[in-house]
């Protein structure tokens, strides 16, 4: 899921990578959950089956702290290599396919999509988990370009999404790489205060909805220190969140992600947060073009299952943000950023502890 470095850096910055391609997500019909929630405890067998190499517990999706998606792209990707007779990858994938990933609106149709997905998560009795990335001057022009037209247009994207929420329950990720891209210098200067005023509003917006917990994006361990990212946080309406979110869509370690978390937190008024271990479970890439590592970096692994049980009271959770097995773009054999990554899926799931 890129957002790229176009412009030269003596220090190479180390962002969340973000997607600039989205299929839209599969929401079943209320008739279809209970069949493929089965289709899906079949990939465990029955009672008595013998569970294959690598499958989690028949308990996982039963556990899982959000909503997962029976028709999400791993659950299909475990239903091919299962037709074809490729029962170890099927095994594998189920490492993805039972746990819970969030899921990205897109910019059309926020309220129904919204609203289909949150009815869904609440049939399974489970919240969802979301992202909002729309925000105007989206990842200043580079890969993830696009967003709002203006701020106007941006706050009835956000308006339509909090009434597809309604009163169900759900935790929202708001605007990876918003915040940060105006402190590093990569947003116009011309656009911080309206980027800062945009994301307060749309944090008390979706606050408004009784089921609804914010979490804004703060970057990651390797990106802006926290000391100079505390007052843009405060600016963009944090007070008035539940959180913050790091490492979204990056493979910085769970401890380096969590001291980094602390550090920010004692600065922003002890304020918790959750932490992206989708694709950290082997830390970052550090060979090669440090330009490159953000893209489908080799030997990368799972990281923490999704949980709200971290041992740390300012860790809320454990989150898969970025979606694992979804490619980063065109890069090291894959295909286009968000498509189904079939052999890099499978990497990062052999490689999970």
């Amino acid at each position: 899921m890129p957002c790229h470095d176009g412009h030269a850096s003596a220090t190479p910055r180390t962002r969340p990578r973000l997607p600039h391609a989205r299929t839209p997500a599969r929401v079943p019909a209320a008739p279809l959950l209970l069949a493929a929630a089965v289709a899906l405890a079949g990939c465990s067998g029955g009672p008595g089956a013998r569970a294959e190499p690598g499958a989690p517990g028949p308990s996982a999706t039963a556990a899982a702290p959000y909503w997962v998606n029976p028709e999400g792209k791993a659950a299909r990707a475990v239903a091919a290599h299962r037709a074809a007779g490729r029962t170890a990858e099927a095994a594998l994938l189920s490492r993805i396919s039972t746990r819970p990933v969030a899921e990205w609106i897109g910019p059309d149709r926020p309220e129904a999509e919204t609203r289909a997905l949150t009815e869904a998560a609440a049939r399974a009795g489970r919240p969802a988990l979301l992202v909002l990335y729309d925000i105007p001057n989206r990842d200043c022009g580079l890969h993830s370009a696009g967003g709002a037209a203006d701020g106007t247009a941006y706050r009835a994207w956000v308006d339509a999404v909090a009434r597809g929420i309604g009163t169900r329950r759900a935790t929202v990720v708001l605007e990876p790489d918003a915040v940060t891209h105006v402190v590093d210098g990569c947003t116009a200067e011309r656009h911080h205060g309206e980027r800062y005023a945009l994301l307060k509003a749309a944090v008390e917006r979706l606050k408004r909805q009784p089921g609804v917990t914010v979490h804004l994006d703060a970057g990651n361990a390797g990106w802006v220190a926290p000391e100079n990212l505390a007052e843009p946080l405060r600016q963009a309406g944090v007070a008035a969140a539940d959180g913050f979110a790091v490492n979204v869509s990056n493979f910085r370690t769970t401890e380096e992600s969590v001291a980094y978390g602390r550090r920010l937190s004692a600065l922003v008024g002890g304020k918790p947060f959750v932490v992206d271990t989708s694709r950290n479970g082997n830390g970052p890439y550090t060979e090669g073009d440090p330009a490159e590592n953000w893209c489908n970096p080799p030997g990368r692994a799972l990281g923490e299952p999704p949980t709200l049980r971290t041992g740390d009271p300012l860790v809320r959770a454990y989150l898969w943000i970025k979606r694992p097995g979804e490619s980063d773009g065109e890069c090291r054999g894959g295909p286009r950023a968000g498509e189904w990554f079939d052999a890099y899926a499978l990497e990062l799931a052999r490689n999970a502890r």
